[in-house]
């Protein structure tokens, strides 16, 4: 394929932002070359700068879940539009989404807007503190919370890619403050809290983890956190920014059955427009300014751009359930279809899923951070090099989930299996 427009716009990108992007994913440092630049997008379809039409698999990095451009999403925005843009005071808008939103997730009696699933993180990790009393926290190695310094502690995708995990900016004062664990790994995070009694506010964790590959917890992990918080008196925050509302109507807590304390949302909750959220019971928001003493503002939170698309969505999401069966189904061909196309491969390789998440690590067998490292990252860049020549946009990085849209057809699954099973026969 040509890609002549778009990297010439990246020279021109590179003069006046840092790196030529916004967001260090999409510089392609991980996978060498220029970036893609995007001119249009409909359905499950991308279309670049230079006319090549790509079959996507990051769907906006996962809140696309209806594909781009939902007809009923970008009308709702229009009509929103012209009604303004911003005010900075209450609509009536942002409560009919808190209510259906609240309807359809477990565990939670009231949310709050914010403007990025950074600020949710950070915004339910600050909550956790003032409710509890507490400083400390527990992540884990490879999850990724967002760019708030509380997270940039061996964090996965981007900081992993890019430099220390350790990034600098962050003060020795917060990464005291932030105690690390391997993913499915129950025991550390009981020495953890063993070690710091009544010191853990938190444990905050990807559910499904997508920021190094798609990583499932293994069985009992989750229910094990849970009844190490119940213990401990620490709470436990479910980072659903991914898995939110695309792996089932009420996200992990429904699917998976362990209740969270809180949880975060990102731009699944505006139709893909910027927005996020966190969410928990009556008694942990009550804290919150202005019902109580922990302090969150912002002055676009609740944009009535972004809530007209997210009732928008969400409304569509639990008026249709099937979307999240066809999503599955369509997510289990390709597995299917990827294996058999990697089954004759000289190399190691395994193939993680749930629902409509999933990902092909070069490695043996990938449960957490170390075992995702371990991946063979030149046979990635030359897969990933060969996917996009055949037509596919996938995940510029070994650390990144594939997340599939409801309008992928199954010949565009089949077209990814037949590159796949091309690849590995070169």
């Amino acid at each position: 394929m040509i890609y002549k427009r778009s990297s010439a716009l990246f020279a021109e990108a590179q003069k006046v932002i840092p790196g030529g992007v916004n967001s260090p994913v999409r510089a392609f440092k991980a996978v060498g070359g220029d970036p893609i630049f995007v001119k249009r997008a409909k359905g499950a379809y991308l279309y670049d700068e230079d006319g090549n039409k790509l079959i996507d698999y990051i769907a906006s990095w996962g809140p696309l879940i209806l594909g781009h451009a939902f007809d009923p999403v970008v009308e709702a925005v229009k009509q929103r539009a012209e009604l303004g843009t911003s005010y900075g005071m209450p609509t009536e808008l942002e409560t009919k989404i808190a209510e259906l939103a609240v309807s359809m997730v477990p565990n939670i009696d009231k949310i709050r807007f914010v403007n990025s699933g950074t600020e949710a993180c950070m915004s339910a990790v600050r909550l956790a503190r003032g409710f509890t009393g507490r400083d400390k926290i527990i992540k884990f190695a490879g999850c990724y919370h967002g760019h708030s310094d509380s997270f940039l502690i061996q964090a996965g995708s981007g900081a992993v890619t890019f430099g220390s995990p350790n990034s600098p900016g962050v003060t020795q004062g917060t990464a005291k403050d932030t105690l690390l664990a391997a993913y499915n790994n129950l025991e550390e995070v009981e020495t953890l809290l063993e070690a710091n009694k009544e010191e853990v506010a938190a444990i905050i964790i990807e559910p499904v983890a997508g920021n190094m590959g798609c990583i499932l917890p293994e069985e009992g992990f989750l229910e094990g956190l849970r009844a190490l918080c119940d213990t401990h008196g620490t709470l436990l925050i479910f980072d659903e920014v991914m898995t939110g509302f695309r792996l089932a109507p009420g996200g992990v807590q429904e699917l998976l059955k362990v209740k969270a304390d809180l949880v975060t949302f990102g731009k699944v909750i505006g139709g893909g427009l910027p927005v996020g959220a966190f969410a928990g019971s009556k008694e942990i928001m009550s804290h919150l300014a202005p019902e109580g003493p922990v302090y969150q503002a912002g002055t676009l939170s609740g944009n009535p751009l972004a809530m007209a698309a997210g009732y928008t969505m969400l409304k569509h999401l639990n008026d249709h359930k099937e979307v999240f069966k066809s999503l599955e189904e369509k997510t289990a061909y390709l597995h299917k279809g990827l294996e058999a196309a990697m089954s004759t491969a000289d190399m190691p390789w395994c193939i993680n899923r749930l629902g409509s998440m999933i990902s092909l690590h070069f490695t043996e067998e990938v449960k957490d951070f170390a075992t995702a490292a371990k991946g063979n990252n030149d046979t990635f860049k030359k897969y990933y090099h060969h996917m996009l020549n055949s037509g596919m946009y996938l995940p510029p990085s070994a650390f990144e989930s594939w997340f599939l849209n409801d309008a992928l057809s199954y010949e565009d699954l089949d077209k990814t299996i037949e590159a796949t099973a091309a690849f590995v026969k070169q």
